[in-house]
């Protein structure tokens, strides 16, 4: 999945003239916590946060003082080193960004252009879309030797039982690097005899342990 699919192309922005209390103003108006900030020709050229706003502004024990602050542009306390996405980035290098910088948002641009933001909001719906945990189903979680084709050997037991696969995912076993665990979500209710299935031919599930399902 490309950033394209997940980005909100609406964004809401600032110039860098704007005024701090615009940029307040608009963040509690439309229920945002960030606001790229734009020249003439839509190019990025900052970003304004919740935290950018709340530093500059007055304490509320002192409101009355210095409310002049307030009134200085948004380009004096707008961050100017601005990570950025292409909308042909995938999602998952784009995630791997936001953990690794520790960001909440990512402006995206094309051809220096503004073109979209993506929040980590987003990126959380995404993940539970790719997931398919918004779905009703059952997940199996399988422990198998780190070599091939044992996804399709799995894959291939639940085909039997004419499931329908939701999504899965793959993760190193951190006991032991011989190993990888499948996280398999499938649509049943009732995965009993799938385990049963997976058992027989030998598979180790580690979830759902089901008492009275064994080999």
């Amino acid at each position: 999945m490309i950033i394209e699919e997940i980005m909100k192309t609406e964004v809401v922005t600032l110039s860098p003239t704007d005024s701090i209390s615009d940029a307040m103003q608009l963040m509690e108006t439309k229920n945002i916590r960030h606001i790229p900030v734009t020249n003439e020709h839509r190019q990025l050229v900052g970003i304004v946060t919740l935290s950018d706003i709340r530093d500059a502004a007055p304490s509320i024990f002192r409101a009355n003082e210095h409310i002049e602050d307030l009134q200085k542009p948004v380009e004096s306390i707008m961050k100017k080193d601005v990570i950025t996405g292409h909308p042909l980035d995938f999602v998952e290098e784009t995630a791997a960004v936001f953990y690794e910088h520790k960001i909440s948002c990512i402006p995206i641009t094309n051809d220096k252009k503004l073109v979209g933001i993506v929040t980590e909001t987003d990126l959380l719906r995404t993940l539970v879309e790719l997931t398919g945990a918004h779905q009703p189903g059952s997940q199996i979680e399988v422990r198998v030797p780190n070599l091939a084709g044992k996804l399709s050997d799995i894959t291939g037991i639940i085909k039997n039982r004419k499931a329908n696969i939701l999504s899965v995912l793959v993760y190193p076993d951190k006991k032991d690097d011989q190993f990888k665990i499948l996280v398999i979500r499938v649509q049943t209710m009732n995965p009993i005899i799938l385990i049963e299935d997976l058992k027989k031919a030998g598979h180790q599930v580690l979830w759902p342990n089901l008492p009275g399902v064994s080999l």
